[in-house]
C-alpha cells in the first residue's frame, strides 16, 4: 500500500460557482485514489511521510476536453482569417508536416512537457490523419503523465489535396490499424475523431459509428463553430435540419461524444445535446480569434447541458488553463452584454469548476477532490505576488487564474503519481 499525503490550503470545486475549502489540511490518497481531505491528519497515518507545502495552494488539475495536438507549431499564428479560411491557409499545412515522424516526435514532446507543467493532466486530444504520428503523441502523453483521449483525425473529403488527405479506404485502413496499436497504452486511449461533417464522406461517418458501437468508443468532434461551416453542412446532407443530426444519423451522438464550440447551437441542438448526454466543449479563445462567434454558455448550464472547457489550440492562443478559464469567464460578460444584460456571466468558482471538475466528470470522476476519485493534484505558489491585504484563499485563487508568478505551478500528481516537480 501507498500513501500519498500533503499538507496546504485546499481549494476544489464540489459544485457549479461553490469552492471547498480547507487551511493548512490535508490532502490523502492511498494506492493513488483520494481517501479525502482533512482539516487534521487522522490517526492511522500518524508516522506516514507528508509533503509539506505551508500555505500554498493545493488545487484540482485541468481537464483540456479539446486542443489540436499537431497545430501547437502555429500556436498565436493565424489570427486574420475565419474559420474555413484559417483551416486552409494555416492549420492544415501545418498538419502536413506531420507524416514525418522525428518532427511529431520533437513536437509532442514539447507539448507534453509544456501541459504537465501548467498543470493539465487530462485531455480530449485531435491528432492528425496521420497514424504514426498519433501513435507517437500517445506515448508522448504517456511518458508525461497525462491521461485521457487521442485521436486520429478522419478526414476524405475537403482537405488539402496534395498536402494533407486521404481517401475513405485509407481512412478505414488506418484507423483499424491504430486502434490495434492503441492497445498497448495504459493512460491515455483511443476516441473516434471524424474532424467535422465536411471533412468525412458517408462512408467514413457510417463505419465510425458502427465502430463506436461495436467497440464502445468515445467520439469527438465540433458542431456549430461557424455560420458558413453549419450552411456547408446543410448543403452536404440536405435530409437533416440541423447540424447535430447528421452526426446522429451515423451513431455518433451519444453520452459519451464531446461536441466543440457550439456557438450557434439553438434551443433545439441544445436539448438533443442534453437528451443524448453529449458534452459541449466551450472555447472561448478560438471562438473570439476566429471570430466564430461568443457561445451561451449560462444558458447551456440552466438547460442541463454538460459543458467542460477546451483550450483548442491553435485557433486559441494559450494552451494554460488557467488562461483559458480567465478567457471564458471574459467572453461570458461579452454574451452578458450582447444579450442585453439578461444573462449572468460565469464567476471565478463556476469557471474554475468548468476548467476541473465538469472536465473531470467526463472521465467518470465525482467533483472536487471527491474519495475514490484518483489522485489529479497540482501545488500553487502565489507568494512572490504583491499583495493589498491579507487574501482569502478564494481571492488567491482568483488572482492565480488571472495573474501568476513565474513558476506558479510546483509539483503535479496525475493518476495518483507524481509526474512535475518544478526546478
Amino acid at each position: 500500500m501507498s500513501v500519498t499525503i500533503l499538507k496546504g490550503t485546499i481549494v476544489s470545486a464540489p459544485a457549479l460557482g461553490k469552492l471547498e475549502i480547507t487551511e493548512n489540511g490535508y490532502l490523502v490518497a492511498r494506492d493513488g485514489r483520494i481517501e479525502g481531505v482533512y482539516p487534521v491528519l487522522p490517526e492511522q497515518y500518524a508516522g506516514a511521510f507528508v509533503e509539506d507545502f505551508g500555505s500554498d495552494l493545493i488545487l484540482q488539475t485541468f481537464a483540456d476536453l479539446h486542443l489540436h495536438a499537431p497545430q501547437y507549431p502555429m500556436l498565436g499564428m493565424g489570427m486574420d482569417l475565419p474559420l474555413l479560411d484559417w483551416l486552409n491557409a494555416y492549420a492544415f499545412p501545418t498538419e502536413a508536416r506531420f507524416a514525418d515522424p522525428d518532427y511529431a516526435r520533437a513536437v509532442y514532446r514539447r507539448l507534453a512537457r509544456e501541459l504537465i507543467a501548467g498543470g493539465t493532466t487530462r485531455v480530449c486530444m485531435f491528432s492528425s490523419l496521420h497514424r504514426p504520428a498519433t501513435v507517437i503523441l500517445m506515448e508522448e502523453l504517456e511518458r508525461a503523465g497525462i491521461t485521457g483521449y487521442v485521436g486520429k483525425v478522419n478526414m476524405d473529403r475537403n482537405a488539402l489535396p496534395g498536402v494533407l488527405e486521404e481517401t475513405a479506404e485509407e481512412s478505414i485502413r488506418e484507423t483499424l490499424q491504430w486502434l490495434e496499436e492503441s492497445a498497448a497504452f495504459r493512460h491515455v486511449k483511443p476516441m473516434l475523431t471524424p474532424r467535422f461533417i465536411p471533412s468525412c464522406s458517408d462512408e467514413v461517418l457510417s463505419f465510425l459509428g458502427k465502430l463506436a458501437a461495436e467497440r464502445d468508443l468515445p467520439i469527438q468532434s465540433h458542431l456549430s463553430e461557424n455560420q458558413a461551416e453549419m450552411e456547408w453542412v446543410r448543403q452536404l446532407h440536405p435530409d437533416c435540419k440541423q447540424y447535430w443530426e447528421a452526426y446522429a444519423k451515423f451513431g455518433l451522438w451519444n453520452s459519451r461524444t464531446v461536441m466543440a464550440h457550439c456557438v450557434w447551437s439553438d434551443a433545439r441542438e441544445r436539448q438533443a445535446m442534453h437528451d443524448a448526454g453529449v458534452t459541449a466543449v466551450h472555447c472561448a479563445d478560438s471562438n473570439q480569434n476566429i471570430c466564430s462567434g461568443t457561445a451561451p454558455v449560462r444558458v447551456m448550464l440552466q438547460e442541463g447541458v454538460q459543458v467542460a472547457l477546451g483550450s483548442d489550440i491553435a485557433g486559441g492562443d494559450h494552451l494554460n488553463m488557467f488562461d483559458v478559464v480567465a478567457s471564458s469567464i471574459r467572453a461570458s460578460k461579452a454574451r452578458r452584454m450582447l444579450d442585453n444584460w439578461q444573462t449572468d456571466f460565469l464567476t471565478v468558482p463556476e469557471g474554475w469548476y468548468l476548467g476541473t471538475s465538469a472536465g473531470a466528470a467526463f472521465f467518470g470522476e465525482a467533483p472536487g477532490f471527491a474519495p475514490g476519485n484518483p489522485l489529479h493534484a497540482m501545488v500553487v505558489a502565489d507568494d512572490a505576488l504583491p499583495q493589498p491585504h491579507p487574501l482569502t484563499p478564494a481571492e488567491r485563487l482568483e488572482r492565480c487564474v488571472y495573474l501568476r508568478q513565474q513558476g506558479a505551478v510546483r509539483a503535479v500528481w496525475s493518476a495518483g503519481e507524481k509526474v512535475y516537480t518544478a526546478e
